[in-house]
């Protein structure tokens, strides 16, 4: 994909991530049981739990319900931002072109996850780095 076919991706995916927000597609509701963290956010955080947590001895309930309280101390400008972050991650429009991972983060598995961290990590496009930092850095970082 070059540079400009990107950006015009970019360009319809944030037209679309608006229209489906106005529509309802994008629920802002928590998940039950969290503060922030929606249903639809579950998925991208569990297919990312494996890699980004190896040879930790952190859990899942508690890696979720750290991550859920360090984004409700954000401010609502980066909670809104961590939440686009998460509808482009999650929404398969978009999910397949920038992550290549085609289908359900339910299926992605630990080398999925990882080349899809590693090319964003190394990408040329800074917008893909900064998302990376996003994921792995903080504010929102993966608790130990």
């Amino acid at each position: 994909m070059h540079r400009r076919d990107l950006l015009r991706f970019s360009v319809g995916a944030s037209a679309f991530l608006a229209g489906a927000s106005l529509v309802g597609c994008s629920a802002q509701s928590p998940a039950p049981g969290f503060q922030t963290l929606r249903a639809d956010d579950l998925p991208l955080l569990r297919a990312l739990f494996p890699v980004v947590l190896a040879g930790t001895q952190a859990t899942e309930t508690l890696v979720l319900h750290s991550l859920d309280r360090k984004l409700a101390a954000l401010s609502p400008e980066m909670l809104k931002l961590t939440r686009q972050l998460f509808d482009v991650l999650s929404l398969p429009l978009t999910r397949g072109p920038l992550t290549g991972v085609w289908g359900a983060w339910a299926q992605a598995g630990p080398a999925q996850v990882t080349a899809f961290l590693q090319r964003w990590q190394d990408s040329s496009l800074n917008l893909l780095r900064m998302g990376h930092a996003s994921l792995l850095h903080r504010p929102i970082a993966w608790p130990a």
